[in-house]
């Protein structure tokens, strides 16, 4: 699983933040890091230009899943590890749940396996 961060340009410490939100995602998606291709996370500060202000960071990730669209989630909140958090919880949920439902409709086919060039079913 590739994941790449970007920040804007109010949010500092950025290598030590990309190495951090790199170690919150692998492990937030560890159960199923194997179907995701690659994780883009964009950080921003909502309200750089004023003081301090509640849920002032926001992270969104959008996920790839293999053989699937694209997956995105946002959370804000007080801190970047706070926002980051939140969003990696959301995103491990959807794809858990998409996941989840794509087997249970594979499961309930039935419809028969197809034919081949042959005329031999292929299972």
């Amino acid at each position: 699983m590739q994941i790449q961060v970007e920040t804007d340009h109010n949010i500092e410490g950025r290598d030590a933040l990309v190495a951090q939100v790199r170690g919150m995602l692998e492990s937030s998606l560890r159960r199923i890091g194997d179907r995701i291709t690659h994780v883009a996370v964009h950080l921003t500060d909502q309200n750089s230009d004023k003081e301090d202000g509640d849920d002032d960071m926001r992270c969104a990730i959008e996920a790839h899943l293999e053989g699937r669209q694209r997956i995105a989630v946002t959370h804000q909140a007080a801190t970047v590890e706070q926002a980051v958090d939140g969003a990696a919880d959301k995103l491990a949920r959807l794809i858990e749940s998409t996941l989840g439902r794509a087997r249970h409709q594979e499961d309930r086919r039935s419809d028969p396996p197809l034919a081949g060039p042959t005329g031999t079913v292929q299972s």
